[in-house]
């Protein structure tokens, strides 16, 4: 094996704990085992492409206790330059094998030599080889604002890891990042950027947090998500659980709930996608969502005086506050009416996808409620 294929091995699969996809579990899913940084990833109308997923380095500085390449952490460093990453990806690329770019980095030095190389792989890309499709690139916390600039004017999506919702989280998971400067100023940063140039970054920017590392609850993990929609125009945010590895100070600590994020990605949506407010939400005493139940069905039950709603008058967004009703059947529906139709029968709902053992409870067809509705 080449020195090259050795860094390829090393460095693709330390690429795996940046997200940039959700398929059920929360993993990215590896698409080719014997060539790695392969990686499908999910677009916005829902479609998967493949994409080159690796780090220029997991040489670093920062001392992030969750993190297996943490600064005091003693095993084999690796670290692409930027003509090797081009290379590796334009062959991957004119092989058909990838259709784009995920690139992300240590910080062996400072987050301005890390970045300027990161910028750099993009700059080759599209200056050079005149490629034009798609690339995710990771801005790393404390880079410097002209940098920002020139990633997100070549990128089609940037994203910086906030990695915890509070201050006090990250002062517990690292001493070398500054939760306000370093991150949230980049976050505002790139907002500004592509709030002045719509041809930056066109598909928005994004976050992850990693679930677990620090003591915080679903309801602060959710307030900060709710925040970066509304205050900085993030498109999405991704939750990656906390994984206690070998060789790093929480190595001993306890990983959280394998369904916590999958919880935590639906009530994200129902903030995101279906103009929920987060007091609309269900947290138990202690600030965090029901590992049981689906959010959106609690937040109905939740709410007995809306319920239930005539299918054939409610506007769009009473419908989909429905629980079986999603935006599809949601909009279904209203084209139906505008159509003439009158749903009088729980089955013709059935039909233009709404999940009636979950709706039945919630919904009225002509003002007849659902104990006497005929299936």
């Amino acid at each position: 094996m080449t020195n090259l294929a050795k860094k390829l091995d090393i460095l693709g699969e330390s690429a795996k704990f940046d997200r940039c996809n959700y398929i059920g579990t929360n993993s990215d899913n590896f698409l080719l085992k014997n060539l790695p940084g392969i990686y499908q990833a999910s677009t916005q109308n829902g479609c998967t492409i493949p994409l080159f997923k690796v780090l220029m380095t997991n040489k670093c500085s920062n001392d992030c206790r969750y993190c297996v390449n943490h600064c005091k952490n003693h095993f084999n460093r690796v670290e692409f330059s930027p003509e090797d990453v081009t290379n590796i990806f334009l062959d991957y690329y004119q092989n058909r094998l990838v259709e784009g770019l995920f690139l992300s980095s240590g910080i062996p030095k400072d987050p301005e030599y890390s970045m300027e190389n990161m910028v750099e792989v993009v700059h080759k890309l599209r200056m050079d080889h005149g490629y034009q499709g798609y690339i995710h690139l990771k801005i790393l916390p404390g880079s410097p604002y002209d940098l920002i600039k020139r990633a997100v004017s070549l990128a089609d999506r940037v994203s910086i890891n906030l990695e915890s919702a509070t201050t006090e989280g990250m002062d517990n998971l690292s001493t070398t990042k500054n939760y306000h400067t370093d991150i949230l100023r980049r976050i505002k940063w790139i907002k500004r950027l592509l709030k002045n140039n719509n041809e930056f970054a066109p598909s928005g920017q994004t976050t992850q947090f990693i679930v677990g590392a620090a003591e915080e609850t679903d309801q602060q993990i959710l307030d900060r998500a709710n925040w970066l929609y509304k205050k900085m125009d993030l498109k999405r945010s991704y939750f990656s659980p906390f994984e206690a590895m070998k060789d790093t100070p929480l190595e001993n600590q306890e990983e959280p709930h394998p369904k916590r994020t999958s919880r935590l990605y639906q009530a994200d949506y129902l903030l995101n996608s279906y103009g929920f407010s987060l007091g609309e939400l269900v947290f138990d005493d202690e600030g965090n969502l029901d590992l049981e139940s689906d959010p959106k069905y609690l937040a109905a039950q939740s709410y007995p005086e809306k319920f239930p709603i005539d299918v054939n008058e409610a506007p769009y967004q009473e419908l989909l506050r429905v629980p079986g009703i999603g935006k599809i059947s949601a909009r279904r529906i209203i084209q139906s009416r505008k159509q003439g139709k009158c749903f009088v029968k729980l089955q013709e709902l059935k039909t233009i996808g709404v999940v009636i053992k979950r709706a039945e409870p919630f919904v009225k067809l002509n003002k007849n409620y659902q104990s006497t509705l005929k299936i």
